[in-house]
């Protein structure tokens, strides 16, 4: 089952890099377009120049018929320079076949079981006193907050990514496009 989450998590990221859809929040980041909801979360990341390297990340860990499947799933997609952020070699070293239950537990981190869209991320931090716990289908936790009029994932590490591109709705679920890679 943790294939298949990591797989939904990876192709999630990969399509909310790609699109852009009418109910999109675009917080003043632009470039990124996004196929049509009639797609999945896959088919939306391979679209998506921006994705390609959560793509590569995707397949390499066995992930695409899991986060092709109906879901639903919330997926933090990061971009290609937030994989760029990583140490030199980290992405070229978790690709590789001996690594592949490395990179399924960090892919699989920026998946969310069920369809969170902004709304309801926002409607949960101020139920919680400006910070939501959302669990991830790795298992661990993520948490969300807002910083002025962006909304701010934070890592078990503490290490912060800002949500650049929200609400992207594919038809088995949202995907949020990430400035950074969150590490479990």
């Amino acid at each position: 089952m943790k294939k298949n989450l990591f797989k939904i998590a990876i192709a999630t990221a990969a399509i909310a890099s790609a699109a852009t859809v009418g109910h999109a929040h675009n917080h003043g980041h632009s470039g990124h377009s996004m196929a049509a909801p009639k797609t999945n979360i896959v088919e939306a990341a391979v679209a998506t120049p921006d994705l390609s390297t959560l793509v590569t990340a995707v397949k390499a860990a066995g992930l695409v018929d899991t986060l092709a499947s109906p879901g639903p799933f919330t997926v933090f997609a990061p971009t290609n320079a937030a994989f760029g952020k990583l140490p030199a070699g980290t992405v070229e070293t978790l690709v590789k076949p001996e690594n592949k239950g490395t990179l399924t537990t960090v892919l699989t981190y920026h998946v969310v079981a069920g369809t969170f869209d902004s709304n309801a991320i926002a409607a949960a931090i101020k139920s919680g006193n400006g910070k939501a716990t959302l669990t991830t289908v790795q298992g661990q936790k993520l948490t969300a907050s807002m910083y002025g009029d962006k909304l701010i994932v934070t890592d078990a590490k503490g290490g912060k990514s800002t949500v650049a591109l929200a609400d992207l709705r594919q038809k088995n679920g949202v995907v949020h496009v990430i400035d950074s890679v969150l590490m479990p």
